[in-house]
């Protein structure tokens, strides 16, 4: 089976009670153990709460066989997601499996909230999309064909900007009359299947690898033993090899495997699967990911690359909270942004835009410990990222971004994981698009001593600046500062740091002056004239102290005389991992 049958997996994805459990129903020959709303709350509620699996099997079409190299069968493995707000982590860890969308929309409604929030997993995990307007039959016959081509239209319009621009929509009625309704014959869906077998494509697949398997459901059978449902994400596996099922800390042998009731020898990436084990008890288990010995890693923490959503309207703010959704887990996590400087093209790694079929995560680049990355106080929308309020109000061109995500709990994946950032906690009934960014793993930090072994190597800076005035000068080459430092500052650490004055005049902190913060510099090429007589208090008293008026030649070296003080800057790096907080100056 395995050398003449392409496994598929389409995702169904939509608003809660778009019909798309009906679809898969209509679509499916064979259901799988996890199919259907097998959960008890699901048929009491009447909506689906889990991932269900379904599969139905066409012949290559002629046209497809050169594309579809050595397969004359596709088995659709259809992937029903939750349509239900709430359940949108659900949703987020079904879609990293599959190949195809579909986007099931009510004709009657058009997009909704969490129709949206699909079309952005979408994006993000998969290539290819098919819209289908479903309840056709809702709608008057005689209205059928009008507003079918108006939502349509208003579809290809709202696609315009995605990756999916001019995808193909199909209009199906899968249940006529609504769930309790008789069984009768659905519309449109030879139509949907004929698309379907045009849009496949043959995925990237490989059974090099570590074997990684992500495992949804978990169920016993008598005298057998208990069986894994999941799909492969990488590699492959035999029966009698042996796997690992790291969030438990065990390992077992294999002992048989199927393919939708067909035992088969051997899975590779992208298979749809049940993996048979020993001696295991199946409610430790309901879902999570088995692979090959020391193929997965648990992570305290990741340096990941970042992509914001166009459709979250608030900001991702360094240091704010999001709930982090790796593979089938979420936890929350802080982020901590930076980016690589747009200017050095040596400060960037070019992101090739290719995609791993199965993560759906786009090819990251590798990250650079040796390069120096800017402190980002808000993430930026892809392609309009020209400038930023870097490092205290600093306007400045950026380039690829990345965040440190620290973990509430450590979470075992894969060090190259899809991760994406939400917020969950928001009102379900608002509007708004909760998903806020995505990005790849580019390093699994596991040591839960990350920030004083791996941190310290990572170069993210902020631009320090300190403003404080002349106070006068005691020679030519020096003069006193005042306002650059607090009493409590220590001076000491300031030493040698080089200045520059509003004046134009350049020079170095020597050390403290008294007790009150003020600070000694040196101006190693010597004052200006102008400045030296305005501050060396050479002409401050006439008379018996009286200031002259401003203008005359006294008045004008005269610092107490109402004009502008001779500023003094300070500017330093400061890198935000660096134990030792050290000042750098370039």
């Amino acid at each position: 089976m395995a050398g003449t049958v392409l496994n598929f997996n389409v995702g169904v994805l939509g608003h809660v009670d778009s019909g798309k459990t009906s679809l898969s129903k209509a679509l499916s020959t064979v259901a799988s153990t996890a199919s259907f709303d097998k959960n008890p709350q699901s048929k009491e509620r009447g909506i689906t709460l889990d991932l269900g699996f379904s599969s139905f099997n066409v012949d290559v079409n002629d046209d497809k066989k050169e594309e579809l190299k050595g397969y004359s069968q596709i088995q659709f493995t259809l992937v029903d997601c939750p349509g239900h707000a709430s359940l949108i982590r659900t949703i987020i860890g079904g879609a990293q499996i599959i190949d195809l969308m579909l986007l099931v929309i009510d004709v009657t409604k058009g997009m909704q909230t969490q129709t949206a929030e699909c079309l952005i997993i979408g994006e993000i995990t998969c290539h290819k999309m098919i819209v289908v307007l479903n309840k056709l039959d809702m709608v008057a016959p005689e209205k059928q064909t009008a507003t079918v081509e108006k939502m349509k239209k208003r579809m290809w319009k709202t696609l315009e900007s995605t990756k999916f621009s001019g995808c193909p929509i199909i209009a199906v009625a899968a249940k006529p009359g609504g769930p309790e309704a008789p069984e009768t014959e659905a519309t449109g869906v030879q139509e949907l299947i004929s698309t379907l077998q045009q849009s496949t494509y043959l995925p990237a697949r490989s059974e090099d690898g570590d074997f990684i398997f992500s495992a949804d459901h978990c169920f016993s059978i008598r005298g057998q033993g208990t069986v894994m449902t999941g799909t492969v994400l990488s590699g492959k596996v035999s029966t009698n090899d042996t796997v690992e099922i790291p969030s438990l800390g065990t390992s077992k042998k294999v002992k048989s495997m199927q393919m939708f009731r067909k035992p088969v020898e051997k899975i590779k990436q992208g298979d749809r699967a049940g993996i048979c084990v020993t001696q295991f008890d199946p409610s430790q288990l309901e879902r999570g990911l088995v692979c090959s010995a020391g193929a997965l890693v648990t992570v305290e923490a990741a340096i990941v690359s970042m992509h914001k959503i166009a459709y979250y309207k608030s900001s991702v703010s360094n240091k704010a909270k999001f709930h982090i959704t790796i593979g089938h887990e979420t936890v929350m996590g802080k982020i901590s942004l930076f980016c690589a400087p747009a200017e050095s093209k040596e400060g960037q790694t070019e992101t090739p835009e290719k995609k791993d079929s199965q993560s759906g995560a786009t090819s990251a680049p590798v990250f650079d410990f040796s390069k120096e990355y800017d402190y980002l106080e808000e993430l930026l929308l892809p392609g309009k990222q020209g400038t930023a309020d870097l490092n205290q109000g600093t306007a400045k061109t950026v380039g690829e971004q990345f965040a440190l995500i620290e973990l509430e709990r450590p979470v075992t994946c894969s060090p190259r994981s899809l991760v994406i950032g939400s917020r969950l906690d928001a009102d379900i009934h608002t509007s708004a698009c909760r998903i806020a960014f995505h990005g790849q793993i580019l390093v699994a930090l596991t040591d839960n001593k990350y920030k004083e072994t791996i941190l310290p190597n990572v170069k993210v800076f902020k631009i320090k600046t300190r403003e404080g005035q002349v106070e006068r000068a005691t020679d030519k080459y020096s003069v006193i500062g005042k306002n650059l430092f607090k009493k409590e500052t220590n001076l000491a650490a300031f030493a040698n740091l080089k200045i520059s004055l509003s004046s134009g005049e350049r020079g170095t902190i020597e050390g403290g002056f008294g007790q009150s913060g003020k600070v000694k510099i040196r101006i190693p090429e010597g004052l200006s004239e102008e400045t030296y007589q305005r501050y060396s208090g050479t002409s401050k008293k006439k008379g018996k102290g009286k200031e002259e008026p401003e203008g005359t030649a006294e008045g004008a070296g005269n610092p107490t005389v109402q004009s502008e003080p001779v500023k003094i800057f300070l500017n330093f790096k400061r890198f935000l991992y660096d134990p030792q907080k050290a000042m750098v100056q370039t």
